[in-house]
């Protein structure tokens, strides 16, 4: 029996000054809702209405259920594209009473292993708030701890006398704190010129780094230079690794045939469905590539990607957003598997992704959001409000 949409609803919650989450619902004839994450930092309002523009598609299927989407070009449109995809393979496992890992066809580790990304936990950006906030993560048990040390830095432009000195200054002081038995990670945010990144490179060595991550912007003119920063970081025993934004398997093969990475981090949230993120799990795999996805945003997209990592045929480490707020938890009923040792089980034992949003935590963080109804003729429209 077919069981249609009939209704999508996108929502921006606030929970922090400077962090937004965007969630998607979708909700079918039979009572199912599914979930989605599309968290986009600084465009809200596109993601919003990139999600609403595919409203009528969704009205449009017989029944409510993961297919193929073609993929846009635009990290907003990407990001709505994979968001409705999460919430539809959370209506299916849910509909087949199995999880998302399972639909995926695993799972094939029943644990995930973690690393924390303190990076928005650290408002204090002298070199001892970084120390602190990898002292908290050492605490919390994680075995791996990842940083964005280069504040200083803006891409395209100069840098400022003593800016990369204090990036190795903030590297130096995690990784005092942390010790030698605690992987440290380096995020760059494509932030550095070559010159500069053998600089870097040359100096995570000290610090035992075990990867350095986005040096340089992502094009095709900066292939090259980046196998370069890879040989070198490889001969001091260090990886690089990026590819964070990248849409559809064809995004990533650029960087594949260049070389330019040891590893690899796609994210569920923008790279065009969960059916994706599993090709490109096995590309990677067969190039001998690290899979690694990149998970820095909020708890749903946490929970999807844990079920892909749960399915996925190798894997090196799930990212996942270290004590930045407690509405991680609150938002998806405090559902999620709390980290143990730094390893993740998967959504405990219910059917789809195992977690849903949290309506009056929703409602009090929501800033901003829509709703659509099948039944709506298309000329009506659906105006995004605010609070």
């Amino acid at each position: 029996m077919n069981d249609p949409v009939v209704r999508l609803s996108g929502h921006v919650a606030e929970v922090t000054r400077k962090t937004r989450w965007i969630f998607v619902e979708v909700e079918t004839a039979a009572g199912l809702t599914g979930v989605g994450e599309a968290s986009l930092n600084g465009q809200d309002r596109a993601v919003l209405e990139a999600i609403e523009a595919l409203s009528e598609a969704l009205f449009a299927l017989p029944h409510a259920a993961p297919g193929p989407w073609p993929l846009p070009m635009d990290l907003a449109a990407a990001a709505a594209v994979s968001a409705i995809d999460h919430a539809l393979w959370d209506i299916s496992g849910q509909r087949a009473g199995r999880s998302v890992a399972a639909m995926l066809g695993g799972p094939r580790r029943v644990t995930v292993p973690l690393y924390a990304n303190i990076n928005r936990r650290t408002l204090d950006r002298r070199p001892e708030g970084f120390g602190e906030s990898a002292r908290a993560a050492l605490a919390a048990g994680f075995t791996a701890v990842k940083i964005a040390p280069f504040d200083g830095v803006m891409p395209g432009m100069p840098i400022a006398e003593g800016a990369i000195g204090l990036g190795l200054d903030r590297i130096a002081a995690a990784r005092a704190v942390i010790g030698p038995g605690c992987d440290l990670l380096v995020d760059c945010h494509w932030r550095l010129t070559e010159p500069a990144a053998v600089e870097v490179i040359r100096a995570a060595a000290a610090a035992a780094v075990y990867w350095v991550e986005c040096p340089l912007p992502e094009t095709d003119d900066t292939l090259a230079a980046l196998r370069r920063l890879r040989g070198l970081a490889n001969a001091r025993g260090m990886r690089l690794a990026g590819c964070e934004l990248g849409i559809g398997a064809a995004g990533f093969a650029p960087f594949l045939r260049a070389g330019a990475y040891d590893v690899m981090m796609p994210d569920v949230k923008y790279v065009g469905g969960l059916a994706e993120m599993l090709r490109l799990s096995d590309n990677f795999a067969q190039a001998k590539i690290g899979f690694s996805p990149h998970n820095p945003t909020g708890p749903i997209c946490h929970a999807v990607s844990l079920h892909v990592c749960a399915a996925a045929p190798s894997l090196d480490r799930l990212e996942v957003q270290f004590d930045e707020t407690d509405l991680f938890g609150a938002l998806a009923g405090n559902a999620l598997p709390p980290p143990h040792g730094g390893i993740s089980a998967l959504p405990a034992d219910a059917a789809g992704l195992g977690v849903a949003l949290a309506p009056d935590v929703l409602r009090r963080q929501e800033v901003m959001g829509f709703v659509r109804h099948r039944r709506e003729p298309p000329s009506a429209g659906t105006a995004i409000y605010t609070k």
